[in-house]
């Protein structure tokens, strides 16, 4: 029995794919929080960091192109974490609807700072709760636009 091994033309297409899509969805949510003022509530930050491991294990696969099997294990660790932020999308979606409840009570907290000077930024920090879209198009939010987006890319890196 022989191993299953990727067309020659299909990996440079899942490690692009592997590298292009966290990229753009990390991108796209540092932009509409520092642009657009959609603050991130706690599971939004959930979403992001597989992201930024995807990139990473993206960026490993590129630099190993030259050894097929190792470039192919970092393209699969890649659709993984981009996997991973996927499914954090459907359950915060899922919390958004209000088909279930969420983990965690959405806060603020702000570190290395004097009492007066943290009292001072959660008075003045912006409530973000989990269970509330902040915006949305076609009735699909932005986590929900996540699962999609990053589950229909690790499936297209897993086929390749």
């Amino acid at each position: 029995m022989t191993a299953v091994r990727p067309a020659p033309s299909a990996l440079p297409l899942a490690r692009l794919i592997a590298l292009v899509t966290p990229s753009v969805l990390l991108g796209g949510a540092l932009i509409s929080q520092y642009v657009g003022g959609l603050y991130p509530c706690e599971m939004c930050m959930w979403q992001r960091w597989p992201h930024l491991i995807a990139i990473f294990f993206a960026l490993d696969a590129f630099a190993l192109r030259a050894r097929p099997p190792l470039s192919l294990l970092f393209t699969a660790l890649a659709a993984v974490a981009i996997a991973s932020s996927g499914a954090i999308g459907v359950f915060h979606a899922g919390v958004e609807y209000g088909w279930w409840q969420g983990l965690t009570a959405c806060s603020t907290t702000a570190t290395g700072a004097s009492t007066a000077e943290m009292l001072d930024a959660i008075m003045n920090a912006p409530l973000v709760r989990c269970d509330v879209a902040p915006w949305t198009l076609l009735g699909i939010s932005l986590a929900g636009f996540n699962a999609i987006v990053s589950l229909l890319a690790a499936a297209l890196i897993a086929l390749r």
